[in-house]
């Protein structure tokens, strides 16, 4: 008889797949991708969006570590998706923010929207967008009313309209054409002037050189961190595609002030928070769908409720908005869209 000692075999169903990515890796491959339009922030806005970016990210980290600390669990910070938080609350955030407001967003993201439903994996709602929302609802004169030009430009706006953003200025300029006996005829004939000349501004929008959000404005700095994502796998085509391909199909057919067919698709894709939302926010693996086929009907529900709300809603942005009600879709998605487990026998 062998003396060799017994070897446990363990066993179990197929199919037995392997993967080296993990929470950290995927985590910090974002963190990394932002790093781009983080600098591009700090071009235009200067050292108040990199305070903005410290104070949101410090917040995030250090009311993680508290509430870790009071559960009495090991501290699971070093996984870098409190500073996700931080960096993306803080990418939605006017440059002119005062120095409190990334604080009560971070705290409120990490305290209410991620651990109160039990932490990273359970959120039902992107931490950051759900912070965005609330300070939205509670300042709406500090995140709207005092914009920053960025450093080499000026502030988007036409004659006796105040406008910060080019989304703002569409939306006014629409007003007033829509309405033109209720205002003078310079700000009518200005109000058509600035329609016209939207494709002007497709360069300064694509470089980040326009009136907005400190992390929202560079669509070229976005997408190198995106294509970053997409080469670490960290996330994939099927919802930043369907999304920014619903904007671009119903913006055309129902933005344009002239009737159907007549919206500048490409203008509203470049501004805003679109790029942003599509590929940092409404990627968010904890609360996207799970299959392909659900993530597909995630981005056209966002795209659609984007739409919707720049043309005929009160704000002139639906990125945030968009993203957080299709997120409290994703338990119905999920529910008709995962494939049936192999071999499942389903009762009556």
């Amino acid at each position: 008889m062998s003396d060799a000692p017994e070897k446990l075999l363990l066993s179990s169903s197929s199919p037995h797949v392997r993967d080296s990515d993990s929470i950290p890796k995927i985590m910090w491959t974002v963190n990394i991708a932002m790093i781009p339009a983080l600098i591009m922030a700090f071009y235009f806005f200067g050292p108040k969006a990199l305070w903005i970016i410290f104070l949101a990210v410090a917040s995030a980290v250090l009311t993680e570590g508290i509430i870790y600390k009071l559960a009495k669990q090991p501290a699971r910070i070093q996984d870098g998706s409190a500073v996700i938080t931080g960096v993306l609350l803080a990418f939605n955030l006017p440059a002119s923010a005062p120095w409190w407001m990334p604080v009560v967003g971070s705290v409120f993201a990490i305290a209410i929207v991620k651990a109160l439903f039990g932490g990273l994996g359970n959120n039902i709602l992107n931490p950051a967008l759900a912070a965005r929302a609330f300070l939205l609802a509670s300042w709406p004169v500090e995140m709207t009313a005092s914009w920053v030009a960025p450093r080499e430009g000026t502030i988007s706006g036409i004659n006796g309209i105040t406008s910060a953003t080019p989304l703002n200025l569409l939306k006014q300029s629409a007003k007033i054409i829509a309405s033109p006996e209720s205002f003078e005829p310079s700000q009518v004939q200005a109000a058509q002037n600035a329609i016209a000349n939207l494709s002007s501004t497709y360069t300064n929008l694509l470089i980040g050189n326009v009136g907005g959000c400190i992390g929202e404005t560079s669509v070229i700095a976005l997408l190198i961190g995106a294509l970053i994502m997409f080469y670490r796998h960290a996330i994939s085509w099927h919802i930043p595609f369907t999304y920014i391909g619903t904007v671009a199909l119903f913006s055309w057919i129902f933005g344009g002030s002239e009737g159907l067919f007549t919206g500048n698709w490409i203008f509203h894709i470049l501004s805003g928070g679109l790029i942003l939302g599509a590929f940092y926010m409404a990627t968010d693996m904890v609360s996207s769908p799970v299959s392909h086929k659900g993530q597909m009907i995630f981005g056209m529900g966002c795209g659609i409720l984007t739409v919707t709300i720049r043309i005929w809603g009160g704000y002139p942005e639906g990125v945030s908005y968009a993203i957080i009600l299709m997120n409290l879709a994703v338990p119905l998605i999920d529910r008709y869209t995962i494939p049936r487990v192999f071999g499942e026998v389903r009762t009556k």
